[in-house]
């Protein structure tokens, strides 16, 4: 069994692995993590782990796990990988997208993969059927957007995505709604016409979409488009993986 560990600004995703399954995955208010069960002996069927932190000193963690006989793997900018970086600036790139583009070798080894995270930012990574890492962009996420308008504007109210699946007309009929509107439909369109012009330099693309507000673009999942949760926590189990047998 494989422990993965994901910290990130407030929360910290754990997830163990049997195999290439996940067996289990919760995530956890940074607060807590040393409170966790995987700190109170749950996971003793565990031989190895990976910690990747944007946020968090990882030393008593780690030091907690090695006791219990855990071989630990922390992610760093020089980690070996299981592709090629061609970044043209490889230390100022982060740790969730390092873990990205393992995922897109797993997923999809040999092709062209492009990988949509929808979280707090909306990344969009790319890694060729060469199985290099070219790069790819940020924008902000989708509750950035909308609080940007309330942080930038003197009367614009804070206002909080609706739950998936409720409709966001295109036409809003109130002040909250037009603004639940601009960014839902921008960031939809956004999303759409990036997909489409990676398209047209490479034809068989494969797209994968994840991250925490993925399902809010599950319309565009069609032909060589899927959806995939946990791909962060995916790529980091492939990069423990590689580095077992490096």
């Amino acid at each position: 069994m494989k422990l993965i560990i994901d910290i990130g600004n407030s929360y910290a995703k754990v997830a163990v692995f049997n195999g290439d399954v996940i067996s289990d995955i919760r995530i956890i208010n940074n607060t807590s993590l040393f409170d966790d069960p995987v700190n109170r002996g749950e996971y003793d069927g565990v031989t190895s782990a990976i910690i990747s932190s944007v946020s968090v000193d990882t030393a008593v963690i780690k030091e907690q796990l090695t006791k219990k006989g855990i071989k630990v793997l922390e992610l760093h900018q020089n980690t070996p990988l299981p592709y090629i970086n061609k970044y043209s600036t490889p230390n100022s790139l982060g740790k969730d997208r390092i873990a990205i583009a393992a995922a897109a070798v797993l997923l999809h080894p040999g092709k062209d993969v492009l990988i949509i995270d929808a979280g707090t930012c909306i990344t969009y990574d790319f890694v060729n059927k060469r199985n290099e890492y070219i790069g790819g962009s940020i924008s902000p996420g989708l509750s950035m957007r909308l609080k940007s308008l309330n942080t930038f504007t003197s009367r614009l109210p804070l206002l909080n995505m609706p739950d998936v699946g409720k409709d966001i007309a295109l036409i809003g009929d109130s002040t909250e709604n037009s603004m639940l509107s601009g960014v839902f439909h921008s960031a939809f369109l956004e999303v759409e016409a990036v997909i489409n012009q990676y398209k047209r330099l490479y034809s068989s693309l494969i797209t994968v979409i994840s991250g925490g507000d993925y399902k809010y673009f599950e319309k565009l999942v069609k032909s060589n488009i899927f959806a995939t949760p946990n791909v962060v926590v995916l790529g980091l189990k492939k990069i423990l993986d590689f580095n077992e047998d490096w």
